[in-house]
């Protein structure tokens, strides 16, 4: 492991990772819905998996980075917490859904989910 910031903070760089990783899955799941409608659908899943191509690149090395401070579960709900805090504004800003109660819903799930998994 390199020195530096890595090091002296893997959760925080696998936290940033994990986000730049995340823009990049939702967009390889959920943006051929606004832009390739008219496509097939295996041209559709070819495009995914060149923008996945991209998140595996950030999400490995940030779970490898991330495990030097945090136990699996403890990666887990962290992405699963970065997930929605991307997915939400995706979702509302660039895909036009409408803001629901049900994502703050999910989000205090979460926030449970986060308090269980990294109490001491």
């Amino acid at each position: 492991m390199p020195n530096g910031l890595t090091s002296s903070h893997p959760a925080a760089v696998a936290a940033i990772l994990l986000t730049a990783s995340n823009l990049f899955m939702t967009f390889a799941w959920y943006g051929h819905l606004k832009h390739l409608q008219s496509r097939p659908w295996w041209f559709a899943a070819l495009v995914s998996w060149g923008i996945a191509f991209f998140e595996y690149l950030l999400q490995v090395p940030a779970n490898r980075i991330g495990s030097h401070a945090l136990g699996l579960g403890q990666l887990k709900i962290m992405q699963e917490v970065i997930t929605l805090s991307v997915f939400v504004p995706f979702a509302v800003l660039y895909m036009g859904q409408p803001v629901k109660l049900d994502y703050l819903w999910a989000g205090i799930c979460l926030v449970g989910a986060a308090f269980f998994i990294f109490r001491a």
